[in-house]
């Protein structure tokens, strides 16, 4: 189920000898408001590429939506290193893989996520500032001193409350993040098998002191329900919103594709690959990237996998495939790599890091 909601603008009335302002034209492109009521999270990331793929590409998207108990899975990521299963399986939390890359976040009602869809214009590559900045604005008005920080992490006096991910494709750009604002931590922090290099990078000893519900931080106190209602009438300070009624077909898809794609195992976990060897590096700026080659006696690359916290903008199979038949040496591979923007496929990578990825 999909709630539309209408935002009317309400002007003051024009000066006395000012000509009266023209009707809006609903043909220019514009901002519509989506607000689901569905917590159901392998409904809400169909609806989420359901409005990214078949609404007016004239026009953007913004949307708040929650979803009960979940570890939502980075595009790249390899399921079963991410989650605790057994306690995944003990407290019936859904696992569910997006489609934008970055790494796994944990998704219950006490957290609130918000998303921006969008044309790219001339972004090409992954940008989270010009999204974040918004929704930072409007903590601030309620009392939240929230900062950008990192890749992709929205904090508070240090603690991670928000963690932001971006998918690109055909010149449109979906932008989707978390708010936690009275989340169960100690869920979390069970819920997800964080690796240990990731939490002594940023200097840290768990899980659960690195991130930090923004409750606390309020202005007022307030339940969930209030916080939306609040974040929504701040957001309306930044953006002039109106109504969309989404069709029969559209509701339709969104069911559709939730049960050919989102609730499928096959795109939540899939099956490993077989491999004969396994890279494994945590790149500053860029993520946590493992790869997965499959060897012939002869040490040419037959098949080549990757998995990670890693954001790109292009598939980056593709550059699996465009390295395959060739011998695992720097020679043959950098050739390989020649016309290749390998940071098409690994944000913030240089050619030399990937290739130093594959051989050291």
């Amino acid at each position: 189920m999909v709630l539309v909601i209408r935002f009317a603008v309400i002007s003051a009335a024009p000066a006395a000898g000012l000509a009266k302002a023209s009707p809006p034209d609903y043909n220019q492109p514009m901002m519509y408001y989506i607000e689901s009521a569905d917590t159901d999270p392998y409904y809400n990331l169909a609806l989420e590429q359901v409005v990214f793929d078949r609404l007016d590409r004239r026009h953007s998207y913004c949307m708040l939506w929650q979803n009960k108990n979940a570890i939502i899975i980075g595009r790249h990521q390899n399921t079963a290193a991410e989650i605790n299963a057994s306690f995944a399986r003990e407290r019936d939390i859904t696992v569910a893989r997006r489609l934008s890359g970055g790494g796994a976040v944990y998704h219950d009602l006490g957290n609130l996520n918000f998303t921006f869809i969008t044309s790219a214009g001339a972004q090409k590559g992954i940008d989270f500032a010009h999204f974040c900045k918004p929704i930072g604005e409007a903590l601030g008005a309620l009392g939240v001193p929230a900062v950008l920080s990192g890749r992709n992490d929205m904090t508070v006096e240090g603690k991670k409350f928000s963690g932001n991910a971006q998918y690109i494709k055909e010149g449109r750009i979906m932008h989707h993040g978390t708010i936690l604002y009275d989340s169960d931590l100690s869920i979390l922090s069970q819920a997800l098998a964080v690796s240990l290099d990731k939490i002594q990078s940023k200097g840290i000893r768990s899980v659960q002191s690195r991130v930090t519900n923004i409750r606390p931080y309020m202005k007022v106190d307030m339940p969930v329900a209030d916080f939306w209602a609040a974040l929504k009438t701040a957001m309306l300070n930044a953006f002039v919103m109106e109504e969309l009624d989404l069709s029969a077909e559209d509701r339709a898809a969104v069911e559709a594709l939730r049960d050919r794609r989102y609730a499928q195992w096959s795109w939540n976990y899939g099956a490993s690959p077989a491999y004969t060897l396994r890279k494994l590096r945590r790149i500053e700026g860029c993520g946590t990237i493992e790869v997965l080659l499959d060897l012939d006696q002869g040490g040419i690359i037959k098949n080549l996998f990757f998995y990670g916290d890693f954001f790109g903008t292009g598939d980056p199979q593709e550059l699996g495939r465009a390295l395959a038949g060739r011998p695992l040496e720097y020679r043959a591979l950098s050739e390989a790599l020649k016309a290749i923007d390998v940071s098409c496929y690994f944000h913030a990578i240089t050619r030399d890091d990937f290739l130093l990825l594959l051989l050291e």
